[in-house]
């Protein structure tokens, strides 16, 4: 049985902020280690701008992102940033549905990043990490890696223990899931991550009249 998985830490220094028309790199303008930033926005950029905001601060780095679905923009615009050695390793994890949903993209995706850049499983969590020199960035999201005009919600956290978490996910679904896109993937196992344990208020047995 595929039981939870859990993070716990202390909260960093920390900001909370709507923002109604702000761009990402303004939202993340106070980004630094050791500080953590929750944003709702009116969806005026994706998960793809805010990646590109963290980016700018960090330099050259190693991009995670899961996503449930992308645009063809999107792919185009983090394939750049492979070429440029903006970022130095990219890794995708997508839904099974993708294939099915979105053939044209899934095809994109595989042809710009190569089959051993994606991992397929049923996952509907989207996040991403952005990992440099000084820098852990880990970022659980409402956003898909395409931009939507809906109220959407961001976190951005420079807490290691909370980066590692994440990166932990990402390196065992590598490990657990063949490369490429895959309709037949199952839930993810994720088994060097400690499991939240059950527990029962009520003992089971049975009743004697």
């Amino acid at each position: 049985m595929t039981t939870a998985r859990a993070h716990t830490r202390q909260a960093p220094k920390h900001d909370v902020g709507i923002a109604r028309a702000a761009g990402a790199r303004t939202c993340l303008a106070d980004l630094e280690p050791g500080t953590e930033q929750t944003i709702l926005t009116y969806g005026q950029f994706s998960l793809i701008d805010a990646i590109v905001a963290v980016l700018d601060k960090t330099g050259p780095a190693d991009v995670a992102i899961s996503t449930w679905t992308a645009g063809g923009a999107d792919l185009t615009h983090a394939e750049g940033f492979l070429r440029d050695h903006r970022i130095t390793r990219l890794r995708f994890i997508v839904d099974r549905s993708f294939l099915q949903r979105q053939p044209g993209y899934a095809r994109q995706l595989t042809d710009l990043f190569g089959v051993d850049a994606v991992r397929t499983t049923r996952s509907h969590a989207k996040f991403a990490t952005v990992t440099a020199p000084g820098w852990t960035v880990s970022m659980p999201t409402a956003m898909n890696l395409n931009m939507n005009s809906r109220l959407e919600y961001l976190q951005v956290s420079t807490d290691p223990g909370l980066h590692a978490f994440f990166t932990q996910v990402v390196d065992d679904l590598w490990l657990e899931e063949p490369p490429g896109i895959q309709w037949d993937a199952g839930l993810p196992t994720l088994g060097s991550l400690p499991d939240i344990a059950p527990q029962h208020t009520i003992q089971m047995g049975q009743v004697t009249i």
